[in-house]
């Protein structure tokens, strides 16, 4: 799931809102890093009602203006919980290997890059 979905999920976890109201809320939740533009949330809640995970819920006018709510469905929020889940998996295997490092933090690489390094050096440890 891509991070703006996830955001607009997560704020519609709260109740129903307003477009200005998940453009806001997607602010705040990503502490500012995340900024959707009108047209960008309008196309990604359509395709999230297509999908099932939200659904407009009602409609009213404020000042001269027609403002649409959105709900989270129940798909939407087994959706949202899967996400969640899935990235708390991520940060504590993270937060586990992070822990194991050796004393000085150096890790221990492996793959190409090891390999290219001893190309550069030699094998006695002398440029090649």
């Amino acid at each position: 799931m891509q991070e703006p979905t996830f955001l607009i999920l997560t704020a519609l976890a709260a109740g129903p809102q307003h477009g200005y109201g998940v453009i806001n809320d997607v602010r705040e939740i990503s502490d500012g890093r995340v900024r959707l533009r009108a047209g960008t949330l309008y196309a990604a809640l359509d395709r999230l009602q297509s999908e099932g995970l939200v659904a407009a819920d009602r409609e009213e006018v404020v000042d001269g203006r027609l403002r649409r709510y959105y709900r989270l469905t129940g798909d939407g929020a087994a959706r949202l919980a899967a996400e969640a889940e899935r990235l708390r998996r991520h940060a504590e295997a993270a937060s586990t290997r992070l822990r194991v490092r050796p004393a000085g933090g150096a890790l221990f690489r492996r793959g190409p890059a090891r390999g290219a390094a001893l190309f550069r050096r030699g094998p006695a440890g002398g440029t090649a």
